[in-house]
């Protein structure tokens, strides 16, 4: 089993059609926290992956709840930009879990603050909110992926 993506509600199809093809180029498995602010039928969400959506290893999650209980012995990371904790400080395995927010409002306070010693940050400076999600999510998959080796087979 390789990494995690998680996108907590994602709200904008471009982006998740972005993440998904870098999940799918990084054997990566992307996980999708409802409720999503499009249709994965969206011509959008094809667009954005092009002709790899398809073949993106995507998962549907009522809740996150949920997903967090369905794998109780891996590590999960949450990317904020509310911790001084930098992405580059953590030390990835494999099978180990990104979380990311929605693109409007970042990962729900409960669950941030449920999680302060796994939360991450990817530093800058003071003059916007945050990065594009998409984005974040190549900055921080690629250090995880650095530390493993770029071990990215299917085994």
């Amino acid at each position: 089993m390789g990494l995690n993506i998680v996108l907590h509600e994602p709200e904008i199809p471009y982006n998740t059609g972005n993440v998904g093809r870098t999940c799918l180029l990084t054997n990566t498995t992307l996980h999708l926290i409802k409720p999503l602010g499009f249709s994965l039928d969206d011509k959008s969400i094809k667009r954005a992956g092009l002709d790899y959506w398809r073949e993106v290893d995507v998962k549907i999650w009522e809740n996150f709840e949920n997903l967090q209980e369905s794998y109780p012995n891996s590590n999960f990371y949450f990317a904020t930009t509310k911790t001084p904790q930098k992405y580059s400080d953590v030390k990835y395995k494999e099978a180990d879990f990104i979380v990311f927010g929605k693109e409007s409002k970042g990962i729900p306070a409960s669950i941030r603050e449920a999680n302060l010693s796994t939360c991450i940050t990817i530093p800058m400076i003071a003059k916007g909110r945050s990065l594009n999600l998409s984005n974040s999510v190549a900055i921080v998959l690629f250090e995880a992926l650095r530390q493993l080796d770029f071990r990215m087979d299917n085994e």
